[in-house]
């Protein structure tokens, strides 16, 4: 089973707790041996920053390369 957890410093060592679910359904009890394998979790920014909504169809238009319909509004305009 997988489980993703925080890990937190406790003293001079680094502790993973194990989710009480994770516990749970795997029968485990305090003292058990049981194999960890670690792998770091990019962190995702989903959400980061609020007011933006989801891409629209305009917007993958422009994505795919449909930019300069995109900015025919602003014929007069400098992009830098």
């Amino acid at each position: 089973m997988e489980s993703i957890t925080k890990l937190r410093k406790v003293g001079g060592s680094i502790i993973a707790t194990v989710p009480k679910k994770v516990i749970e359904l795997e029968g485990l009890t305090p003292g058990q041996t049981v194999k960890i394998k670690v792998e770091k979790i990019k962190k995702s920014f989903f959400g980061a920053v609020k007011g933006i909504g989801p891409f629209t169809k305009e917007d993958e238009r422009w994505m795919e390369g449909g930019r300069d319909e995109h900015f025919k509004n602003f014929k007069d305009a400098v992009f830098i």
